[in-house]
Order: structure tokens, then C-alpha cells, then sequence
């Protein structure tokens, strides 16, 4: 091993001592497994079956990045992958097995570089949304709703997520011949439910060509129109603004000119319903391999990081947290996509199949740890009189 391994290790983890023997990687694997209550190539269902000999390695000196290609590429399995996920992070894993002078390296880029400027802002529509509508068909429910669905007192996932584009209107308190602007409009299942079932006027965002083609052709006859838009290029003024699953691209900054177009946006006594994920600790960057292969320049907000951007232009109605009904409805999304993936694998590898399965499971992991949350801001101007009271 050379002197520069030998010095990522250090970095990495100094509460383990390890030699140059390649044992050690194995050794320094088993004893990570053990803090998370797993055992390698165990008989149950969140046990981790190693098929390279050389995983350990990869992932202590690639990290996080190390360990999501190594899955993608057949290195190692778990039936159970979403409680393996869940108990690593639980027992802080992640951090333990990253390397420091990267992560500082990518710490100083994000605070230097804005990886959310306009020029970049359809990077995720072109390499995320816009994958194969085939593929988030067969996923999503019947609304195609790609964001967290209400299951309070759901029992399907098309029941939770019509839940959630009520509760959203709800909050909004839609009225017929309200205009609505919606920030990250997808497919279009916010506006067709705000146009059918409140009579809305609904103007429509999106960065992804495949969405709003989608949308359109979904929503054709109701009073809806679709962009493909930067939020940034946005004018006009509405009754109401509605944001799902959208702020996640917005990054950090540039949330205070994001929350200052939407005041410009919004009329006098309007309100505006954020709905984003969120982290409980405030932070300077993402996963490394959810950059690269789910969403590039993502970057998940803290609560204290909204209401920094949030004060100087709204007052904050009503704030809910269901974090825990994401992690059901990612479970739900790759059951769809595991029970149909024979439809889509002329067109999607073995490879495409097992990283869509651990951007997934992963991701139910973070939110039944409770290390990610689910919020739903109801923000108004400070101008708005009337008294706000919440549906829920």
C-alpha cells in the first residue's frame, strides 16, 4: 500500500488502527458492520453478501461514491438494502467512512461556485426528469406525483398522494378563478387537481422538456399552461404560488433570490406553499453519488437556512413535518418499479436497475433515520390582514 493510502486511512478514521496488510480493509469493514448491528455475508435479510474481494478497499478510499458504484456494479447485494442503509446511518457510517480531504475539497467548491446559476439550471431536467416518462410512469401513481405523498388515512399510493395535492389547496385555500403559479410543475398532477377540483387558473415551471410535454398533453382542456422556464425569468403576479420537490435544486445560494422572486410574484394578500425535503443539520454539501447519478447541483436545505431566506420578505403561517411518510412512499416506488421492471429492461441495463434501486432504498433509509425531513411551509406577505387558520 502506498504512503498516500496509508494517509487517506489516517484521515478517514483515526479511532481504527490499520497496517499495510490488505486485511485490514476487511477488518476495518466487519468492525463498520458490527456499530451498525449487521454482519457480512450474514444468513438475515440485511446482511451485506460481499462478491468482490475488493469492496473494502473501494469503499474507504472512494467513500460514499465507492460504495454506490460498487453496488451498481454487482460488487456487493442485500436483500434488505433500505434496513441496511437505515442502521448505517443511524450509527453515522457515512461519516465515518468518507474521506476528509475530499469532502474539505468539495466544501471550499461549493462555497466558492454557485452550481445553481441560471446557465445550469436545466442540468437536472436533461440528466433526471428527463430519464424516460416509460420509467416514472411505471413508478409513480396515476397522478404522477414524484414528491412525498400525505398517507394519513391513505392506504394505497395513488390515495396518499391525491391526499397531498388536496392538503396543498387546502392550505392554500384555493378558491375558483384563483390564479396559481406552480414552481416545478412535473407532470402536472398540482395543476390538473387545482384546475379540476378548485377551478384554478394554473401556470405551470418546469426545467425538464419531457415533463412539460407530458403535462400538456395530460392537462389538455382545463385552464393550465405549461413552461419550460427558470424560476428566475418568471413575471406577472399571482393569487397564489405553490413549490413541490423544486427548492431541493434551488441551493443555498441563491434561496434569498429565490424567495425575493417569489414576493415580487405573489399579490398583496396571496399566500405561497413550499414543500421541499430538508435536513436536520445544516451543511455544506451533498452525497457525492447522488450528485453524480440522481441529482446534480441538489442541495437539501435546513430549517434555519429557509427562514433566513424567508424573513425578510413573508411571515411563516403554518409549518408540517411528515419526513416518515416519504420513506413509505420511496418503499412504494421501487415495489412498482421492481414488480414492472420487465417492461423496461429493453431499454434500461442490469446496472441503470440496481442504481435506480439504491438511489430508492437509500433514500427511504435517510428518512427512517430521521436524518431527512419533509416540510410544508404556508408563507404569506407581512401585509396580508387576515387571519391564517390551517386545514389540518
Amino acid at each position: 500500500m502506498s504512503q498516500r493510502a496509508s494517509r487517506i486511512i489516517e484521515l478517514e478514521s483515526p479511532q481504527v488502527k490499520v497496517n499495510s496488510h490488505s486485511d485490514r480493509w476487511v477488518e476495518w469493514l466487519e468492525q463498520l458492520c458490527r456499530e451498525c448491528g449487521v454482519t457480512i455475508n450474514g444468513s438475515r435479510p440485511q446482511d451485506p453478501k460481499v462478491l468482490n474481494d475488493g469492496l473494502a478497499r473501494r469503499a474507504f478510499t472512494e467513500g460514499s461514491m465507492g460504495l454506490g458504484e460498487a453496488y451498481m456494479d454487482g460488487w456487493w447485494e442485500c436483500e434488505a438494502l433500505d434496513e441496511l442503509a437505515t442502521s448505517a446511518l443511524r450509527a453515522n457510517i457515512d461519516q465515518k467512512i468518507e474521506n476528509k480531504v475530499r469532502l474539505l475539497f468539495e466544501i471550499a467548491r461549493v462555497r466558492v461556485f454557485n452550481f445553481q446559476k441560471k446557465s445550469r439550471a436545466f442540468q437536472v431536467g436533461e440528466q433526471h426528469y428527463d430519464t424516460g416518462n416509460d420509467l416514472f410512469e411505471l413508478m409513480l401513481d396515476p397522478t404522477m406525483s414524484y414528491s412525498c405523498g400525505y398517507w394519513k388515512g391513505a392506504d394505497t399510493l395513488h390515495e396518499a398522494q391525491v391526499n397531498k395535492l388536496d392538503l396543498l389547496c387546502r392550505k392554500l385555500q384555493l378558491e375558483k378563478g384563483m390564479t396559481l403559479l406552480d414552481i416545478g410543475s412535473g407532470w402536472g398532477g398540482l395543476a390538473e387537481h387545482a384546475a379540476r377540483h378548485y377551478g384554478a387558473e394554473v401556470t405551470g415551471v418546469t426545467v425538464s422538456r419531457e415533463q412539460a410535454s407530458l403535462a400538456t398533453e395530460r392537462c389538455r382542456g382545463l385552464p393550465i399552461k405549461f413552461k419550460l422556464q427558470d424560476y428566475r425569468d418568471l413575471d406577472g403576479q399571482f393569487d397564489r404560488i405553490v413549490s413541490v420537490g423544486m427548492f431541493e435544486h434551488v441551493g443555498v445560494k441563491n434561496y434569498a433570490t429565490y424567495m425575493k422572486k417569489c414576493h415580487s410574484l405573489l399579490r398583496e394578500n396571496g399566500l405561497f406553499a413550499l414543500h421541499t425535503i430538508g435536513t436536520n443539520r445544516t451543511h455544506d454539501v451533498v452525497d457525492p453519488w447522488i450528485k453524480k447519478y440522481i441529482f446534480p447541483n441538489g442541495k437539501l436545505p435546513s430549517l434555519s437556512q429557509i427562514s433566513s431566506a424567508y424573513e425578510p420578505w413573508f411571515v411563516l403561517e403554518d409549518l408540517q413535518n411528515f419526513g416518515p411518510d416519504y420513506d413509505r412512499t420511496l418503499m412504494e416506488w421501487h415495489r412498482n418499479v421492481e414488480n414492472g421492471w420487465e417492461k423496461l429492461a429493453s431499454r434500461y441495463d442490469e446496472r441503470f436497475y440496481r442504481m435506480w434501486e439504491y438511489y430508492l432504498k437509500v433514500c427511504a433509509a435517510s428518512f427512517r433515520s430521521r436524518q431527512n425531513q419533509l416540510w410544508q411551509l404556508v408563507l404569506s406577505k407581512p401585509t396580508k390582514s387576515v387571519r391564517y387558520d390551517s386545514p389540518r
